[in-house]
């Protein structure tokens, strides 16, 4: 071989490797930056249910083993995400705190079950044996929040894959980049565990009428839907199934009887976790008058900020744009949902020691506070006479959603009257309403609480079907 023949050959094997190495820093970028031709993301409705129809044919002739192998690859892949997703949450969404993103992010990517969660169930007896099992619903609609993007994606996607399904999903607009990133790794981490196909499909550009369209989709049998109100009303409105997760008015009650120094502390722990933008945070507490001031004292050693009354009613009037009465959901400023005390105090002209995590708000029963998620670390706080008193007002806070609610005190018989009587999807004793997600307490997480159509806590089993097959007079054993 000549001097310029061996020239030749070098240069073209360098000029592959370097091709190659751009190839793999593209794919990577793509996925952990956001990058070019990412997995699932299409430019209209119409191709990403085509798309999501077609990965569900060829993901149903996969083995459940391949199902739990691509959920295992997506719990790797995004272990190595969290901060870039939590930064880019924060960045894009303007809510919350990197930090404690990064938790929620790590809690779903680790406590969302798989494919465990779908035991069969069988019977046996002098008839035969019947068996049954549970069935995907094929592909499913997803309508995901601004406040928890890629908690809810992640959620959401690893439940309905265990289930067998595929996802269309519609993010909120204000959280697209976020979420779009979040189901390209989810897509790029399943495919290097043999899905055939990409299993989540969303929309480069979504909008309140995709989201409208979607819900209404020919063919799609299951609507799952995170988000207020008018979305949860928007989905049992388009005659088909719908699993939704509505918001919340979480009362925390505090008894004569708690362990007041942890009650403060897990009362500000839960109440801030991401600036109070959780549906199951604290909202409001409900505390038993003798108490109520070492409570406030202990919150205040745990890292809160106990405001004085004329500075809660300067607050007031910066963080609701219009009230409607004593007892009345009020109207607030969105730009201070999920925003740090101290920028929020800032803009009241209260001065706030930036590593204060929540401000503490005495105020009366008829306050707009306790009635409003406010979606704030801003806690309002109200006195009542007994425990007794304090559960009829919790519930009567509450308002009716079924979300969240918790109790501290050492009283068994009161602590079961709250559970009972609140009709709550999560009830917490003792402990921050974190803790009813998994966050610090038993059991899976999940990020739709499904109160207003019953499900409560979603998993895996929430997104399928059953399905029975009986043998007759046969194959019993004993």
């Amino acid at each position: 071989m000549s001097r310029e023949t061996l020239g030749t050959a070098l240069d073209a094997r360098r000029i592959s490797g370097i091709v190659a190495e751009v190839l793999e820093k593209l794919d990577r970028g793509s996925a952990s930056a956001g990058g070019s031709a990412p997995l699932g993301i299409h430019p209209d409705l119409d191709t990403a249910v085509r798309a999501a129809r077609d990965s569900f044919k060829a993901f149903d002739e996969v083995p459940l083993s391949t199902r739990q192998a691509v959920i295992d690859s997506i719990r790797s892949t995004l272990a190595t995400q969290y901060r870039t997703l939590s930064e880019l949450a924060v960045e894009e969404t303007g809510l919350g705190r990197v930090d404690d993103k990064i938790l929620k992010n790590r809690l779903v990517t680790e406590k969302t079950p798989g494919t465990e969660d779908l035991a069969p169930i069988t019977w046996t007896g002098d008839h035969g044996l019947t068996l049954a099992e549970r069935a995907p619903y094929g592909v499913i609609a997803v309508i995901t929040p601004v406040t928890n993007p890629s908690e809810t994606v992640i959620n959401n996607g690893i439940s309905m894959i265990a289930g067998g399904n595929t996802v269309v999903l519609c993010p909120h607009p204000n959280a697209r980049r976020v979420s779009n990133l979040t189901v390209d790794l989810m897509n790029r981490a399943a495919r290097k565990a043999g899905a055939p196909l990409p299993l989540i499909h969303s929309v480069d550009e979504p909008t309140l009428e995709v989201a409208q369209a979607l819900l209404r989709y020919k063919g799609i049998r299951l609507n799952v839907v995170t988000g207020g109100p008018a979305v949860v009303r928007e989905a049992l409105a388009a005659s088909k199934k719908a699993i939704t997760a509505g918001p919340g008015n979480p009362p925390a009650v505090v008894d004569e009887t708690a362990d007041l120094e942890k009650a403060g502390r897990d009362l500000v722990m839960g109440g801030s976790l991401d600036n109070n933008i959780i549906c199951t945070d604290e909202k409001e507490i409900v505390v038993v008058s003798v108490i109520a001031d070492r409570l406030k004292e202990a919150m205040a050693r745990a890292g809160a900020v106990i405001l004085a009354p004329h500075q809660i009613e300067t607050l007031r009037r910066v963080v609701f744009e219009k009230e409607q009465g004593p007892r009345k959901y009020a109207i607030i400023q969105r730009r201070f949902v999920g925003k740090n005390i101290d920028v929020i105090l800032r803009e009241a002209g209260i001065p706030c020691d930036p590593t204060k995590r929540m401000a503490v708000c005495e105020v009366d029963a008829d306050h707009p506070f306790l009635w409003t998620e406010m979606m704030m670390p801003i806690m309002p706080l109200t006195r009542v006479r007994t425990a007794d008193d304090a559960i009829d007002f919790a519930i009567e806070v509450e308002q009716g959603n079924r979300h969240t609610a918790s109790m501290h005190s050492r009283n068994i018989e009161k602590l079961s009257r709250m559970a009972r009587e609140c009709d709550c999807s999560i009830f917490v004793k003792n402990g921050p309403n974190a803790a009813g997600l998994g966050f610090g307490g038993e059991g899976p997480t999940s990020f739709t609480i499904a109160s207003p159509s019953g499900e409560g806590m979603t998993t895996a089993r929430s997104f399928t079907r059953f399905r029975r097959c009986s043998l007759i007079d046969s194959f019993r054993i004993v």
